[in-house]
């Protein structure tokens, strides 16, 4: 009959899923119970999406796998891609907060003019998002990498706020893309550095900032920051002084924004920003809402398929891998305002999904020289030997 484990026909199970990954768990059962007259409670929905969530995680760590064992040929793929990672904060169990790691690719469009100013639009964006350690995440995007093609694209571009961990990401994915400091987080520290000099309530302060980030975005960076240096020289043993000219002069090389508009890239990283919120914050940052660690990543994989456009995909996948190797389901510790209204509903635990470093067999098969993996990413393989070398040792 082609029944999925529980009470709910598969039809049912896909639509009470579906609803839970866009809205609480609560008010998906409410809406399931005036659309079909089926009634389930709050953490029973709960318990549901989280088991297809997890379902869909395994299928996309196999995605992974398969990635690193076969190094498959890339299609071509369009002529400029632009990245953007970024972090967000969602609230767990006992006052914790953990950060939750987004990469967005989109396609470049053509530039527009507004207000006599070229800026460059993107398009057919896509997210991957998980609340992961670096290195983790960076593993974990293969699939997502491979499906938008980035290995063949001719240009790739990654807008940042130039966050350690995602110059590492790029080292190891993309080393040969052009790297992009988001341009508000540029102005941010210059205008800090303004207020630091002169006071916030200088009357000229809003007329010299405004100086500073004209000449950045239309000069050289190297300009601005000679007339930084010189500006704040009897400050920079302030420490909010000093820390800005060294995280600006860290990033130079970033900050190229003229060059970078004349190639169409975007200089802002909106993209991601945007990501945050519509991936990440509606739905796990609600009003009365703390997770649970094992609860995040199965909401946020359901999350990456409905607003990648390809739910119907991973429902498919994942009902496919719950017939071959049965529903797993972890302990439901994530509560919101809703769902508090049944605190002695029984939770099933069961063991998290593992997340491990490829064999040695797999590291040891690589790609033909000439071969795009190996071509574009050879920084990319020795880090993952490097990564496989430290779990043995």
């Amino acid at each position: 009959m082609a029944l999925l484990p529980g009470h709910l026909t598969p039809l049912l199970q896909q639509q009470l899923t579906r609803l839970s990954t866009w809205m609480p768990f609560a008010k998906a059962a409410a809406l399931l119970a005036s659309f079909t007259h089926t009634q389930i409670s709050a953490a029973s929905a709960q318990r549901l999406t989280e088991s297809i969530g997890l379902a869909y995680e395994a299928v996309q760590l196999a995605e992974v796998e398969q990635i690193e064992q076969a190094w498959p040929e890339v299609p071509a793929g369009p002529d400029k891609l632009v990245l953007s990672l970024d972090g967000a904060f969602v609230p767990l169990v006992h006052g914790e907060w953990a950060e939750v790691k987004t990469l967005v690719v989109g396609e470049v469009g053509v530039p527009k003019i507004v207000d006599e100013q070229q800026l460059a639009s993107t398009h057919t964006h896509s997210y991957f998002s998980r609340l992961a350690e670096a290195e983790q995440f960076q593993r974990l995007t293969f699939g997502e990498l491979y499906r938008r093609r980035v290995e063949t694209v001719e240009q790739v571009a990654v807008v940042s706020d130039g966050a350690e961990w995602i110059q590492g990401y790029i080292d190891f994915h993309t080393p040969t893309a052009t790297r992009i400091l988001d341009f508000p987080h540029a102005a941010q520290r210059i205008c800090q550095i303004g207020e630091a000099v002169l006071g916030a309530e200088h009357a000229n302060l809003r007329a010299w900032q405004r100086q500073q980030l004209h000449h950045l975005k239309h000069d050289s960076p190297s300009a601005v920051l000679d007339s930084l240096r010189s500006f704040a020289t009897a400050h920079d043993s302030v420490p909010l002084v000093a820390e800005n000219l060294a995280y600006l002069e860290k990033r130079e090389a970033h900050m190229q924004y003229p060059s970078f508009q004349a190639a169409g890239w975007p200089i802002g990283s909106g993209m991601v920003e945007s990501a945050n919120k519509l991936v990440v914050e509606a739905r796990l940052k609600g009003a009365g809402m703390h997770w649970s660690r094992a609860s995040v990543n199965p909401l946020l994989a359901l999350r990456n398929a409905v607003c990648n456009h390809r739910w119907a995909e991973a429902w498919q996948q994942s009902e496919a891998h719950i017939r071959r190797c049965g529903i797993g389901r972890r302990e439901v510790q994530s509560r919101s305002a809703a769902a508090d209204e049944q605190p002695n509903t029984p939770a099933v635990p069961t063991p998290t999904l593992p997340i491990s470093e490829p064999p040695d067999s797999i590291l040891s098969r690589k790609p033909k020289a000439d071969h795009p993996w190996r071509k574009k990413n050879s920084a990319t393989k020795a880090a993952m030997a490097q990564a496989a070398h430290r779990a043995r040792t």
